[in-house]
């Protein structure tokens, strides 16, 4: 066990020490369940949350104070999750699927539905999950402790999915410069956070392709860390961004969830070996459908997308690269986008959505 390894071990089960400790005492907040969206197909649905005590976080509005904000930030991220209890997911086949949480409280179920009616909520199905039984130390309430997730299964008529990052690709977040993204990070809300200028209505055109219906299905993969989850959900809603589910990552320190390639280290080497493998999972589900991705040219995200172009030939429609205004990391996307350009899969430098609007009609993506 190498050091990191310890560091994350010993940080678990101090948490894991004060909640049980606090719970005893009486001193817990109640526990709700995060249910997060996801997605599935007719055959196998994915379902993910986490079972916490309520951050005492109150709603936000545009006028909250950086204060306020980072107040509520801190709370976030100081969760007091709960490991080893047991939750029950119903399908609305009828069936019922028992699942653990783990050592940071979440919890992931793969299930294969036996009859799929239609959705509630035209590509939406609603999953209900409640606790079932809690570890020691801690007290059952009156009251169930449910949630409801919702998991995303494409219609027949789905010509394309979208997979799309969020830092600095939706909104600005400065991601190259670490201060500028703490700051807009910890000072802000989902309320004062803004969308890039066109990048609703882009995605909406997307989302409705060239039939004019909304069944083109959106996926967010962000390496923000799950505790931003609740921000990241409103924000899209606000600004009436196709919903989609939002992949995020866990901090877990020694957490790393796909292969890294030579020449990456650090946090660069994280984030591309998390969104590598959400991406590739989002592919291998649905085998049929081909992709448009967008990002940014701040981080990893050209260089990922041309390591999927290579896993997954044939499958990428196009890709939008935000230009950050950082000339030696758009000097790294030219390259990129002349080797693809010779396996026919267009990728662009774009200054702005309108360009990316543009050339989406050219190829005949959107109406």
């Amino acid at each position: 066990m190498n050091l990191r390894d310890t560091a994350s071990n010993l940080s678990e089960w101090t948490d894991h020490f004060v909640t049980r400790f606090s719970a005893r005492r009486g001193w817990l907040r109640p526990l709700l369940i995060e249910a997060y969206r996801s997605y599935g197909t007719p055959q196998k649905f994915y379902i993910k949350g986490r079972l916490v005590a309520d951050r005492g976080i109150v709603a936000a509005t545009a006028d909250d104070s950086a204060w306020r904000n980072f107040r509520s930030m801190v709370r976030r991220f100081n969760s007091r999750e709960v490991a080893d209890a047991d939750l029950l997911a119903e399908l609305p086949d009828g069936s019922q699927h028992l699942v653990t949480t783990d050592d940071e409280g979440y919890f992931t179920l793969i299930i294969e539905p036996q009859a799929l009616p239609a959705p509630t909520n035209f590509v939406w199905y609603p999953i209900p999950v409640r606790v079932q039984r809690l570890p020691r130390a801690f007290t059952m309430p009156k009251e169930p402790i449910a949630a409801q997730a919702a998991v995303l299964v494409p219609p027949p008529g789905a010509e394309f999915g979208i997979i799309s990052d969020l830092d600095d690709t939706v909104f600005e977040t400065r991601a190259t410069n670490v201060f500028k993204m703490l700051g807009r990070v910890l000072f802000s809300n989902a309320q004062s956070k803004q969308p890039f200028a066109g990048v609703a209505e882009f995605y909406r055109q997307l989302q409705l392709g060239r039939t004019g219906r909304p069944d083109n299905p959106f996926f967010y993969v962000s390496s923000s860390p799950w505790n931003l989850y609740d921000v990241l959900d409103q924000f899209l809603g606000l600004h009436q961004i196709p919903p989609g589910p939002l992949l995020l990552r866990d901090l877990g320190l020694g957490r790393v969830e796909a292969e890294i390639p030579s020449g990456i280290g650090g946090s660069a080497a994280i984030h591309f070996a998390h969104k590598l493998h959400e991406i590739g999972d989002v592919l291998d589900t649905y085998p049929g459908l081909p992709f448009v991705l967008c990002g940014d040219s701040g981080q990893e995200d050209a260089r990922i997308y041309r390591e999927i172009v290579r896993r997954y030939p044939g499958r990428i429609r196009a890709i939008y690269i935000r230009d950050v205004q950082v000339p030696e990391r758009a000097a790294l996307v030219t390259p990129i986008i002349e080797e693809l350009g010779r396996e026919q899969v267009p990728m662009l430098l774009v200054p702005d959505y309108a360009a990316a609007a543009a050339h989406a009609r050219t190829v005949g993506l959107v109406a």
